[in-house]
């Protein structure tokens, strides 16, 4: 169980995000010079140098998002420059990929970024480079709505690349997607001009994913502990009916792939703060305003506390909280993580991603009333930060292209480096797990500069 401390505070984290920055910088650049984008997409390092992996092109908006974020800090225009020319040049088949269930990932982090950017006067204004990003923000959340099962009139999901049968827990970061493209007032048209709400898209594939990914310790199956997730959910697309969990990257179904719980950690506290901001009207036809940020409060709650609960004290979690070989590793829990341990890799890139959700879902709880609550998740969510912002996780080598080590990508399929000495995979680095140690970052160092809170809905003019 993660040791949370309670004194820790973002400007006492400050000097470890300026490093993390100034190293990030230097790694930015050495990619850039090195990487030909006719190789694909840079996904993990395989000794220190990025590689790319065929299976989806689902990391390039995380690339330069990256650099995007660099410059939001470091406010040097060199990686401003890398990140919306190679934007403009390289992400536009992302606007209009049918065939992934990751515009999130890459549009938001990307066109997302730059117009808001743009929106708060950190970049200049011009009008037809804010039309340009304005225009692909709404086309990719309604080309990624148009990736549709429809379950019941009510219950529906965006499906994975694995077929319509097929809903990932990843999926709830692209909902970010569809907000931004509601948020400008778009709408998917169907066949005779019928209008689909992307909000209604966006609320019905949160519902399912809640209902069905996550678990609440209700008896749902023998496996049922609160919090716990499955990566993916199979539905029988003929009748609607779910029919089991399964995972791609996990061990097994009834254990929980850490990184799948972080992007449900991260995914609907950030949707919380987009609901907050919508009128009541709009939310009046899905139960009203409260019931509906009641039910995404409720998800985060159950799977940050199974984060709290299933993590080493340290705040780094292992890959798979029922891995065979944590049985060998005796009380790991109540220890700082080994990434060098001889049975079972830790994954740092989940820690970056649940440190998000852990500080959104604790500030909401904070403004919220709810004190005492909400300071346990944020201060957790600094607790992982502190121990990921420094050695044996951020990555003081140069020469390695990676800024955080003890990144895992599929396990099962043996994709990850093995370096010679070692049992299991460690000291290497993913573009995801990379990115979001910056977007982490970038939180850190707007609230110990007194800034205004990290939104990625926080685009209009």
């Amino acid at each position: 169980m993660i040791q949370i401390d309670y004194q820790l505070t973002p400007a006492a984290l400050h000097d470890s995000v300026k490093q993390l920055f100034a190293l990030s910088g230097e790694k930015i650049h050495r990619l850039q010079n090195r990487w030909n984008p006719a190789r694909g997409t840079p996904v993990f390092t395989v000794k220190g140098e990025y590689t790319s992996r065929g299976w989806t092109e689902w990391t390039q908006g995380f690339q330069f998002g990256g650099a995007i974020y660099q410059f939001e800090v470091t406010k040097d225009e060199a990686f401003l420059d890398i990140g919306r020319r190679n934007t403009v040049e390289l992400m536009a088949s992302h606007i209009t990929h049918i065939g992934v269930h990751d515009h999130g990932f890459n549009n938001v982090s990307t066109y997302g970024n730059l117009l808001r950017l743009m929106a708060s006067g950190a970049i200049p204004f011009n009008a037809w480079e804010k039309n340009f990003y304005e225009l692909a923000l709404k086309a990719t959340g309604a080309v990624q709505a148009v990736r549709w099962t429809e379950l019941t009139p009510e219950l529906g999901y965006i499906y994975s690349f694995n077929g319509p049968h097929s809903l990932f827990a990843d999926t709830i970061r692209s909902l970010r997607a569809l907000a931004v493209s509601h948020q400008l007032n778009h709408k998917l048209m169907g066949e005779m001009d019928r209008p689909i709400s992307l909000l209604a898209r966006l609320l019905q594939h949160a519902e399912t994913t809640a209902r069905f990914a996550v678990y609440y310790g209700e008896g749902r199956d023998a496996y049922d502990l609160r919090g716990r997730t499955a990566h993916e959910s199979i539905f029988n697309v003929n009748d609607g009916a779910y029919r089991c969990p399964n995972s791609q990257q996990g061990y097994s179904p009834f254990s929980t792939w850490t990184r799948g719980l972080a992007w449900i950690l991260c995914g609907y506290p950030e949707e919380i703060e987009f609901l907050e901001t919508l009128p009541e009207t709009e939310l009046a036809p899905f139960g009203g305003k409260q019931q509906v940020i009641s039910r995404f409060v409720r998800v985060a709650e159950a799977v940050a506390d199974f984060y709290l609960q299933h993590t080493p004290i340290d705040g780094i979690p292992y890959w798979d909280t029922g891995a065979p070989g944590l049985a060998y590793l005796g009380n790991y829990l109540d220890r700082p993580a080994e990434p060098y341990n001889e049975h079972e890799p830790v994954d740092s890139s989940a820690a970056a991603i649940a440190a998000q959700g852990l500080l959104r879902l604790g500030s909401y709880l904070k403004r919220t009333g709810q004190a005492e609550q909400g300071a346990r998740y944020y201060q957790a969510g600094l607790t992982v930060a502190r121990t990921l912002f420094k050695e044996p996780y951020l990555s003081t080598d140069t020469t390695h292209e990676g800024l955080i080590l003890h990144s895992v990508y599929h396990r099962p399929n043996g994709w990850d480096y093995v370096p010679p000495g070692q049992q299991v995979p460690c000291g290497e680095a993913s573009m995801w797990g990379d990115y979001h140690a910056r977007e982490l970052a970038v939180m850190l160092h707007r609230a110990a500069t007194g800034q205004s809170d990290l939104r990625f809905f926080d685009i209009r003019f």
